[in-house]
């Protein structure tokens, strides 16, 4: 039976990029929430959160823009080193936003930024094209640990038309199996699935050897993320289907949220049917 990292009878000591394979080959299930502040960062962290993503959704929940498209390298920095100072445990992962790794010099400029001026131990890029996958092994061949990012990626909105469930039909989904491998070949050390069947997250999950993080992918990723203002309750405009509200009705607070979030997310309880697809 797997037992937490964060049991009451163990020490906590910093999560290391190795922690995650090893997660995922106990059955351990990986928590991971986005934050953008140390105070948040610090809450988080005693809540017992594995990974922290700073992730470019600040663009739309901290910054309010439409999408996530206007934040730059700087932004994700600045809030890098916030979250950082949070930190005693969890492991931060920084988003690349977009355009920062068109070319593999301008990913490696980038991410060296992300980890030695922000503070990361991880970066993320979306998608899975040729092009991609060449920056993900031009990277991690230099020792940059990479998470890839697949299904609906946020930054590819305006060729997309919009936020759509990825891989419902057979071609795109295969594709979707097909890149999962790739991305696994060129190097990268963790995946997130976003917004893709629970069929097709389960089938994945199961043929990699690298752990999927999902959001909105069912409960048979190797582990979930939200962000952290979603799960909160505090996000303005609609819902997304696969966000459940944590804090109302919840007598502890934000910590005691949080807290439940993981405890779920680590029972396999959340995501339900309700918030998959």
């Amino acid at each position: 039976m797997y037992t937490s990292e964060v049991s009451a009878d163990k020490p906590r000591r910093p999560m290391t990029v190795p922690d995650l394979r090893r997660m995922k080959q106990n059955g351990a299930p990986i928590v991971v929430l986005t934050a953008y502040d140390a105070s948040m960062a610090r809450i988080a962290d005693a809540a017992g959160v594995d990974l922290i993503l700073v992730g470019d959704s600040l663009g739309m929940v901290v910054q309010g823009a439409d999408s996530t498209l206007p934040v730059t390298i700087d932004d994700l920095i600045y809030h890098c080193r916030a979250v950082r100072r949070g930190l005693v445990h969890a492991l931060l992962i920084a988003d690349m936003p977009f355009l920062s790794y068109a070319t593999n010099e301008r990913a490696l400029d980038g991410a060296a930024r992300l980890l030695m001026q922000g503070g990361a131990s991880m970066v993320k890029l979306e998608g899975g094209s040729r092009e991609v996958l060449d920056t993900i092994h031009f990277l991690s061949v230099r020792d940059v640990p990479v998470c890839a990012h697949l299904g609906l990626t946020p930054q590819s909105v305006l060729r997309l038309g919009g936020y759509k469930v990825q891989g419902r039909e057979q071609p795109a989904r295969l594709a979707l199996i097909e890149q999962a491998h790739a991305v696994v070949e060129a190097g990268a050390e963790a995946l997130v699935l976003e917004c893709v069947p629970a069929s097709l997250a389960q089938e994945i999950s199961a043929a990699i050897a690298i752990p999927t993080i999902g959001i909105g992918a069912g409960r048979d990723c190797d582990g979930q993320v939200l962000v952290c203002y979603d799960m909160l309750g505090i996000t303005s405009g609609k819902r997304p289907r696969f966000v459940k509200d944590f804090l109302t009705g919840n007598a502890g607070g934000v910590r005691a949220a949080i807290e439940q979030f993981a405890a779920d997310v680590r029972a396999r309880s959340f995501p339900g049917p309700e918030h998959s697809f």
